[in-house]
């Protein structure tokens, strides 16, 4: 249990995006407070056009509020530009998308490698080759991406998201190009991680079934959070 005295991991506060459009300004967000801590585990539900993915966007930095304010371990996003973002993200956020995103001409050992070395870590090798093992590819490491499965893909751009050992991992509905069986696989190897690191897990989904396996769900509608609730999982 998280000391009620700890901050949040991540943390908003009023948040709102509104974006343009040929027919005017669309609210996608609208005043959303929200606190996550260290270790939890949050899925998120709603219909599409919710705003599921665009709060993924906002808490993981990769679009700015257009108001309120976004906090991760402490750090506001307010004043940071984007260099200071990229860092935050490069080293404390990992992120699984459902279209996995790795790079066709490079192997999966330099996919995993590939945000360390951007980082200028010199064990980036090593330590991407640790993340592949960890995830059951260790017989994949010279493997293209055309060469793997879409599960095998899948569990290369989770190695990548953990290869810097980021306290927050963000996974935007990661078994949507998966079929059942695989999807279940590698929802089990992510609560299996979160498990053994204590990492904070946000994941977005339509299944309901999987938002259920987290601690706690949100559901959305309209951009805002309709409902907060408590879950009681069998597989954590």
């Amino acid at each position: 249990m998280n000391d009620q005295n700890t901050l949040p991991l991540v943390a908003l506060k009023g948040v709102e995006l509104t974006l343009g459009s040929d027919a005017g300004p669309v609210e996608i967000l609208r005043g959303i407070d929200l606190n996550v801590a260290q270790g939890e585990t949050l899925g998120i539900v709603g219909p599409s056009g919710s705003g599921k993915t665009s709060l993924l966007m906002i808490i993981a930095g990769l679009e700015r509020a257009s108001l309120g304010d976004v906090s991760i371990d402490g750090q506001s996003f307010g004043n940071l530009d984007e260099d200071a973002l990229a860092q935050i993200r490069g080293t404390g956020i990992g992120i699984v998308f459902q279209d996995f995103h790795l790079v066709p001409n490079m192997t999966a050992l330099e996919n995993v490698a590939l945000p360390l070395e951007l980082a200028g870590d010199n064990s980036a090798f090593e330590r991407a080759r640790t993340a592949l093992d960890e995830v059951g590819l260790a017989h994949r490491h010279s493997h293209y991406p055309g060469q793997l499965s879409g599960g095998e893909q899948q569990r290369t751009a989770l190695a990548r998201a953990l290869s810097t050992t980021p306290k927050l991992i963000i996974a935007d509905e990661p078994t949507g190009n998966l079929d059942g069986d695989t999807g279940a696989r590698i929802m089990d190897l992510m609560f299996d991680v979160h498990a053994k690191r204590g990492t904070t897990l946000i994941l977005v989904t339509h299944e309901d079934r999987l938002a259920q396996r987290c601690r706690r769900r949100i559901a959305m509608a309209d951009g805002r959070i309709v409902s907060d609730s408590q879950n009681h999982p069998t597989v954590d």
